[in-house]
């Protein structure tokens, strides 16, 4: 229980709702029709690769310039990990003995 300047003791029921609220909202699972699910790992690397071109162009040294790059960086890194667990054959099982 916290205590307010008053002394009196307040209880945390507005506190859980809010934050079982949140959670709920947070792990909804979210429906995408099949092809835009399927180009998702695409899109990331599209967009990873364009904001690594875009850094070529960029005439001066901004503070943009380290914002791309790591917005290229993370991009590339999240397309090839999405790609690699929906690719990913699956363990052979070990073969039974006759």
């Amino acid at each position: 229980m916290l205590g307010t300047a008053a002394g009196k003791a307040t209880g945390l029921t507005e506190t859980r709702h809010d934050t079982r609220r949140r959670h709920r909202l947070i792990s909804r699972k979210i429906w995408l029709p099949k092809l835009l699910y399927d180009a998702i790992p695409y899109f990331y690397l599209a967009s990873g690769l364009a904001a690594f071109f875009a850094t070529l162009y960029i005439t001066e040294w901004f503070w943009v310039l380290p914002h791309y790059l790591l917005f290229s960086i993370v991009c590339v890194h999240l397309g090839v990990i999405v790609y690699r667990r929906r690719h990913r054959s699956p363990r052979r099982q070990p073969e039974e003995a006759l």
